[in-house]
């Protein structure tokens, strides 16, 4: 349980449920909302979660400026209102249950109200008149704290200036009793039957309009219980859009259509997400907006608009909760936009990830090295130090085992570590896991549903558990502070039992889940780098992908520059700069040949550059991967020219970004890094693929740095020139580019 700074009992009296008002004035009153207020994005100060009371004898909010949601306690407790305080808009249409469960085969909604007349909006006079549910778990009481980190995070490298870990912001839980009327569960009697308690958690944070939100279960008896299901979020929200369409016959075409509807603006992810680089994909099998039944009143005949999200598993968990243990659900992030223009929605996502996971600002630069070779290694840690490097991995293919915990490779792991250390360099290894061969130990899927990746190991199999003990074991005794993961577990459902840890279908995504959560939770508080491609950023992994193919590296060179922009514009809509890795294979990989390859370096050293300036100007951080950062000195003064420039302007390059044009090959491209927090607020880096000098005139809006009336922009290193900025906050800069060149200009 959380440890509390405040303590308010509300205790529960008789079949009324009057609330004893006294305990809830012991919490500040709701602040009026003032008369004017900043841009939250610009400067989020003032913008504190809090709980607070309201004139309501029984009503308590949770709000901190830039969202609010109420809560109703009596007759039962439950969410009356959840408003985006930035836009003014009410986000609910209705009032449903705080969460559900089923335990041991019998569902419980748990808190909620019923009796509201229309479902397509709430009108206060109708919220006093809303009645409990007697077969709804009972609200009891809650307390207030503050938000605990979720796991440890050793800090052993560069991040952002700001980042703050656990984040800033209130703490709410509130517990729910079974009720009287209630089902016969394993237990013997209804007295036993109480002694199991659902709390459901919140959390607020400050200056960002989001929350986190998940349940425990807590077994009181003095016999197991089994949690089957969960549905730790339930919003009843107003639908995007009011479409009249007729009532198909066909459930494919119902289906078709359904999936052609507007969803509400409202940001949902978990930290049970696997299987994709972004998030609505990796958690599509637990965050669900579909069509609300009840809601009669919606002017779809076909009543299949989304506008009902729940945050429930599709399979499980079926989890075991032995007396006096505590099942712990996923956490759910509700996250609602005040826009939908595309960049305020992407610098919205950028800062509240950048808020629950600041290890993603951790952004060393990185060589894969291809040979696990004495020589090779030596020779790689010496460039890596001498060019500004700060991390080098024992690439795939090198030949290096991070699996043997043999005495022999675990001394000569220390022994590059050792080496590596002594330059201020780190140094890693790759493992393969999800499309691993494990033979009789894979999973074993549902018919007709395919293996992610072919295959997939079992992580609850002695294949799997072997696994991780190798790789725990290698990380505590080698000296090694960087894993690529490659190919971790993706969400497979697995139909054979392994016990003791699932019994097949209805558990094992649950138990795998959990099993590689909490190796990557391990890794974070050791200080261990995770290069993962998966959706992990929640459980402790620094880095996924971009966003690329690797067949694209086999291209011819010059096309591999414009795809390597491309994707870099496409993958920070939903990532910042450093949560995502790029590729620049420095020999040949996927094949192409010579004319895809840059080795020799110092042959090709215009377009090293491009790649490398490709990347750093963008704040990104590419997979180098090849024998060596450079072959001549020529080379080399190259390289660390590029290296010392981004270090220089670091701060600025890892902020996010504002998405100008994207790279077609047929005219400039360009974005602007904006952070008003910096003395350097903003950076415009433009690119030119044209064989010929561009002159062009861009009008780049200046919002999201922060200044208001004037800038101060110098191209490059030159003197600065002052620019009055137009109502839009827009300045017109003219740019002169050689060709197939690169131009940079900061804003102060």
């Amino acid at each position: 349980m959380k440890t509390t700074i405040q303590v308010t009992s509300v205790l529960l009296i008789g079949l009324a449920a009057a609330v004893q008002a006294a305990d809830i004035a012991q919490l500040p009153k709701l602040p009026p909302a003032p008369a004017t207020a900043p841009d939250w994005l610009i400067d989020a100060a003032s913008y504190k979660a809090g709980v607070y009371r309201t004139d309501k004898p029984d009503e308590i909010v949770l709000g901190n400026g830039l969202i609010r949601r109420t809560f109703r306690l009596a007759p039962n407790a439950a969410t009356v209102g959840f408003d985006n305080l930035v836009t003014g808009q009410a986000l609910l249409r209705s009032v449903r249950a705080e969460a559900a469960v089923t335990i041991d085969g019998v569902h419980y909604d748990v808190g909620g109200l019923v009796g509201q007349p229309n479902q397509a909006f709430i009108l206060p006079e109708w919220i006093d008149a809303l009645k409990a549910d007697p077969k709804a778990l009972k609200f009891t009481g809650f307390e207030v704290g503050e938000p605990e980190e979720r796991f440890a995070w050793k800090r052993v490298r560069p991040h952002a200036p700001d980042a703050v870990w656990p984040p800033k912001g209130i703490y709410l839980r509130m517990d729910y009793e079974m009720p009287r009327e209630s089902a016969a569960t394993k237990t013997d009697s209804g007295e036993v039957r109480k002694k199991i308690t659902v709390s459901v958690h919140y959390e607020l944070y400050d200056g960002i309009p989001c929350m986190s939100k998940w349940i425990t279960v807590d077994n009181g008896t003095d016999k197991p219980i089994t949690v089957d299901r969960f549905t730790s979020e339930i919003l009843a929200v107003v639908e995007a859009a009011s479409l009249v369409c007729p009532d198909f016959r066909m459930p494919q075409e119902r289906a078709d259509v359904a999936g052609r509807y507007p969803r509400p603006n409202i940001h949902v992810e978990t930290d049970f997400a696997f299987g994709s680089f972004t998030p609505e994909f990796a958690n599509a099998h637990v965050v669900h907006w579909g069509p609300d039944p009840k809601y009669s009143q919606q002017v779809n005949y076909a009543r299949i608009t989304p506008c009902l999200l729940r945050v429930s598993p599709t399979h499980g968990p079926a989890q075991e909760v032995a007396p006096g243990e505590e099942f712990v659900s996923c956490r759910a992030f509700i996250l609602p936009y005040d826009s939908y223009d595309r960049d305020r929605q992407s610098l919205t996502l950028c800062r509240m990830v950048r808020t629950l996971a600041p290890w993603v600002t951790e952004n060393p630069l990185m060589l894969h090295v291809r040979s696990a070779d004495w020589n090779t290694v030596q020779r790689a840690l010496d460039q890596c130090a001498e060019v500004g490097f700060e991390m080098a991995i024992m690439s795939f293919g090198s030949g290096f085992n991070t699996l043997n915990i043999s005495d022999d490779n675990l001394a000569y792991a220390n022994k590059i570590a050792d080496y590596a250390k002594e330059r201020g360099v780190e140094v890693g290894s790759y493992s393969l896991l999800s499309s691993a061969n494990a033979g009789a130990d894979n999973i074993v899927p549902l018919e007709g549903v395919p293996v992610t990746h072919g295959r997939c190991p079992s992580l609850a199999s002695p294949w799997g558990r072997d696994y991780f003990h190798r790789l725990d074991t290698f990380y505590r005794k080698s000296g090694f502070t960087l894993l690529e993961h490659d190919g971790s577990y993706p969400g497979d459902v697995d139909t054979k039992a392994r016990p003791p840890f699932y019994r097949g279908e209805q558990d094992s995504r649950w138990v795998q889940w959990r099993i590689i959560a909490d190796f990557y939770k391990r890794c974070r508080a050791q200080g261990i780098f995770l290069n993962v491609p998966d959706q992990y950023f929640l459980n402790g992994t620094n880095k996924c992908g971009m966003g690329y193919r690797e067949v694209a590296w086999s291209l011819p060179r010059a096309q591999q520059v414009i795809i390597t922009r491309q994707n870099i514009y496409d993958g920070t809509w939903y990532k910042t700069p450093s949560m995502g890795w790029m590729f620049v294979p420095l020999t040949q990989y996927h094949g192409g040949g010579a004319a895809a390859t840059i080795e020799p370096l110092d042959e090709h050293l215009d377009h090293y550059q491009r790649m490398l300036t490709s990347n750093l100007a963008l704040g990104v951080q590419a997979c180098y991967r090849g024998p060596r950062l450079y072959d001549t000195d020529r080379t080399k003064a190259m390289v660390k020219q590029r290296v010392d420039w981004f270090k220089k302007y670091r701060a600025i390059l890892e902020s996010d970004m504002i998405h100008g044009r994207r790279a077609d090959g047929r005219d400039i491209d360009w974005m602007l890094h904006v952070n008003p927090k910096l003395q350097q607020k903003g950076m415009l880096v433009v690119f030119n693929p044209l064989k010929e000098t561009v002159k062009r005139t861009l009008k780049v809006n200046l919002y999201y740095t922060g200044l208001t009336d004037t800038a101060e922009i110098r191209q490059e290193e030159g003197a600065p020139k002052s620019y009055t900025l137009a109502r839009d906050y827009s300045v017109e800069i003219p740019v002169e580019i050689e060709a197939e060149g690169f131009a940079w200009f900061v804003v102060e």
